[in-house]
């Protein structure tokens, strides 16, 4: 059951970079595509699965954000790489600030996927 979790948490997390960086590349040289339902509704869906699966995934294991620290950096990293790609893909007024955005979701994207391996908290 752990394994079929892990597997569908990792899955959402490629999926839902993927449509990440998609929609941006998509609202930088075709906006129009952005309009599409699908594009709309899917990210939604599969974060979701995304937040099922790593909540699972902390009652699997026993551990929790809040008490373990590298697992509250992955939750604080989190909001603050949602708010980056908001930043990026609607917040932001020109394309320069919304490349900062863009890399700077990137960047704690990176560092959460960091701790998730090393399991070591960068701040806590």
């Amino acid at each position: 059951m752990y394994m079929m979790a892990k597997h569908i948490h990792l899955t959402a997390v490629a999926l839902s970079v993927f449509l990440f960086v998609l929609r941006f590349i998509w609202s930088q040289f075709s906006p129009a595509v952005l309009e599409k339902k699908w594009l709309k509704i899917t990210p939604h869906v599969v974060d979701t699965i995304l937040l099922i699966s790593a909540l699972s995934l902390c009652v699997m294991l026993n551990q929790y954000p809040f008490v373990q620290g590298w697992l509250t950096f992955k939750v604080v990293g989190l909001v603050v790489y949602i708010l980056m790609g908001l930043f990026a893909l609607k917040w932001a007024r020109n394309a320069p600030l919304k490349w900062i955005g863009f890399i700077g979701a990137l960047t704690w994207l990176a560092l959460i996927a960091k701790v998730a391996v090393t399991k070591q908290p960068l701040f806590f």
